[in-house]
């Protein structure tokens, strides 16, 4: 009786594993938009072809002030170990409910980590201040000084993945395409701080 309830765990771990592994982040320069399909030279040089959903959402990035961030607030922050081992944010980031709850290591800047969660205290501390982040993952206290950079978003259209722009998007693996939902594209020169 244990080992058909364990095989069935295990197939059910390996597909949510194998469902998780499905998803790729691309980063990169827009070439071209034809149609439905969005080409981008990513950050490593590879030639990539994303299709978009018909109904795809396209947000363009803008820097903020920090005071548009308060207790409540659901962030991404991008931060760095600093020389006393705490962390420090690189950048901060508006989310929308979609985006799961994390906290672990990132890849837009070497070395880095991501914390997607819900900002509970903004403390003084110093000439910065200390962000308390919880979610599913425990509690995070993130410093933030004055070279922390902050972001939002602002709805978009297809009209503004131009060429030259620079992209990112979270793409599904269907074989050998890549799908998306949603892209976030620079504008006024702001890239997307993921």
């Amino acid at each position: 009786m244990k080992k058909p309830v364990l095989f069935a765990v295990s197939l059910l771990m390996l597909a949510s594993l194998s469902a998780q592994a499905q998803v790729v982040r691309v980063r990169g320069t827009i070439t071209s938009l034809d149609g439905d399909v969005l080409s981008v030279k990513s950050r490593e040089g590879k030639e990539m072809k994303i299709q978009l959903a018909p109904d795809a959402q396209v947000v363009t990035t803008k820097k903020v002030k920090a005071s548009e961030f308060k207790p409540g607030s659901y962030v991404g922050v991008t931060s760095v170990n600093g020389a006393d081992g705490r962390l420090v944010a690189k950048r901060v980031h508006a989310l929308g409910p979609q985006v799961p709850q994390m906290h672990g290591a990132w890849d837009s800047i070497p070395g880095s980590m991501m914390t997607n969660s819900n900002i509970t205290a903004i403390t003084k501390m110093g000439k910065g201040s200390e962000l308390t982040l919880k979610n599913k993952d425990g509690e995070q206290k993130i410093l933030v000084d004055s070279k922390t950079e902050y972001y939002n978003f602002v709805p978009g259209t297809r009209a503004d993945l131009k060429r030259g722009e620079t992209i990112f998007t979270g793409a599904r693996v269907d074989g050998d395409k890549f799908m998306t939902q949603r892209v976030a594209v620079s504008k006024g020169g702001v890239k997307p701080p993921q």
